[in-house]
């Protein structure tokens, strides 16, 4: 892991001193030009520490700062509410049955539940996505029939990760429906890790509404609703 997280940051910081040598070849000024890339190279590589006065804040320097800044590590969260042609038990079912996720849910590569003596159920994940590969415990809570509620306890990648589940039947002219809500809220830990949110949010977020569907098709028959128009985003 710390291997991935070394490439990634030395992309980054390849990427800044490209662009300051861009800029610092646009100069007419040679000497300033030197002082100036030197510069930038330096807040490159030192992002964490104070920035000297002998180094003043100059436009390839603020070329690094404005990058980092850009990719600060926040909160996103998504919601969706759909009409799906199964009945509130049988969604429920799905979701609840967070062993079986690494057959369906996308990038899921390991799902395994674990249950305490006080009822509490804890839920260990891998996800992958290129090029991160990671494991988090996240604990369960249901309200049978009507409400999924996983929640991130222990993890490297996010310092926050939430979803929520609920079921309800759909109107009298829809039998045999159900109405699904679906809200994630999402924060990873690492800088250079908040560089995935769009891949993260795009590749499984958008897409976790459809598996959960297409897996109750597969398990009570029926076909998936054509294509549907994602949810609401929004960032933090």
């Amino acid at each position: 892991m710390a291997n991935k997280t070394t490439l990634l940051f030395r992309a980054l910081v390849e990427m800044s001193e490209m662009h300051s040598t861009k800029l610092a070849r646009g100069l007419t000024n040679k000497a300033n030009t030197r002082h100036l890339s030197s510069c930038g190279v330096l807040a490159a590589r030192r992002a964490t520490l104070p920035l000297s006065p002998a180094c003043p804040m100059t436009t390839p320097s603020r070329s690094f700062i404005n990058l980092a800044a850009a990719i600060t590590a926040r909160k996103m969260d998504y919601s969706e509410c759909r009409t799906l042609g199964f009945t509130p038990e049988q969604m429920y079912s799905v979701v609840a049955s967070v062993d079986q996720y690494r057959h369906f849910v996308p990038w899921c590569k390991k799902s395994r539940v674990v249950k305490g003596t006080n009822g509490d159920v804890r839920a260990h994940l891998e996800i992958g996505f290129p090029p991160i590969v990671e494991r988090y415990t996240s604990e369960v809570t249901v309200v049978p029939n009507h409400q999924v509620r996983a929640v991130c306890t222990d993890g490297s990648l996010f310092s926050h990760l939430e979803t929520l589940w609920r079921f309800a039947p759909a109107a009298k002219d829809q039998p045999g429906s159900c109405k699904v809500d679906f809200y994630v809220s999402f924060e990873f830990k690492s800088l250079l890790h908040s560089q995935l949110a769009n891949v993260f949010f795009d590749e499984v977020v958008k897409q976790m509404v459809n598996a959960f569907e297409k897996r109750a098709a597969s398990l009570y028959g029926g076909a998936p609703a054509p294509p549907h128009i994602p949810g609401r985003r929004r960032s933090v």
